[in-house]
């Protein structure tokens, strides 16, 4: 099963350097796969650069797609952290 979050970012600078760091780190501690995609490019959720190339800024439409073994853990944990909670 796939688990899609189309969501706003709300991270103070987007996903700008040390945002994209931790993103990267905590998508890491998951076995499942981790796709982010804006404006149609996708990028692997565990490489910094594929997603610093997407350059992600708060308010801008992401959609993350997490599929896997904990992909429910890793999709809100990840989720949770773009919108800034």
């Amino acid at each position: 099963m796939v688990f899609v979050a189309k969501e706003k970012v709300r991270l103070h600078r987007g996903l700008q350097a040390r945002n994209t760091t931790i993103f990267v780190a905590k998508a890491r501690t998951f076995s499942s796969d981790v796709i982010l995609t804006k404006n149609g490019k996708s990028s692997n959720g565990k490489e910094i650069m594929k997603v610093m190339d997407l350059n992600v800024n708060k308010g801008d439409d992401i959609t993350l797609l997490v599929s896997g073994t904990d992909e429910q853990a890793a999709i809100h944990t990840l989720k949770d952290f773009l919108l800034n909670k």
